[in-house]
């Protein structure tokens, strides 16, 4: 089987069983493959599960570090998408982690379009801040810590019906002063708050 060939029979896996790749398979794997390949094969798998993968028994132990975007999307009643996250049941802002080779900017554009649907271009992204340090720590429900530093941008212009994928359970615009409770981004929404509050108070 040729090195294109074994990355499309990956490609067609379920995310579940990317996810159970073995370690001794995933060695045998990257040992045949290019520089560029394993990029691709990292693109394929999902990043942070691909390093994950890469670090054998020690994969929920380690805390990784990872990069991403996400996007305060605004509808002209000034309300904003929150996304209610399959995976812990919080309610948290549309965006996702960066692949190996992407700009912030495609990140945000293919995140959106997955979870959401909405077509978004480039010109329309206004970048509000690079958000890091301890208010981004996350621990998922497989264990997982992450820390991640986070490109947060405002969105008002897209089009598209809403429509939502697997990660999600539903989809609604809150005004940003009744938000539900139970926030996965709360410091994300946080500094878009104040820039808000900032240009109003001008």
């Amino acid at each position: 089987m040729s090195n294109k060939e074994l990355l499309d029979s990956i490609r067609k896996l379920s995310n579940q069983e990317k996810r159970n790749i073995s370690y001794d398979t995933l060695i045998k794997l990257m040992n045949q493959l290019s520089s560029d390949e394993i990029i691709e094969l990292s693109n394929i798998i999902g990043y942070p599960v691909f390093t994950r993968l890469c670090m054998g028994v020690l994969n929920h132990k380690f805390i990784l570090l990872q990069d991403g975007a996400a996007a305060i999307i605004v509808n002209k009643k000034g309300q904003i998408l929150l996304q209610s996250r399959a995976d812990n049941n919080k309610w948290g802002l549309p965006g996702g982690c960066q692949e190996l080779g992407e700009r912030f900017e495609e990140t945000i554009i293919r995140e959106v379009k997955e979870e959401t649907n909405l077509d978004i271009k480039e010109e329309d992204l206004e970048l509000i801040a690079i958000v890091s340090g301890k208010s981004r720590r996350k621990v998922y429900p497989n264990g997982d810590i992450v820390i991640n530093n986070t490109a947060l941008y405002c969105i008002k212009n897209y089009s598209g019906p809403l429509k939502w994928n697997s990660e999600s359970k539903n989809m609604k615009f809150f005004p940003l002063d009744n938000l539900p409770p139970n926030q996965h981004d709360q410091d994300l929404i946080e500094i878009y708050r104040k820039k808000i509050n900032k240009l109003n108070d001008k």
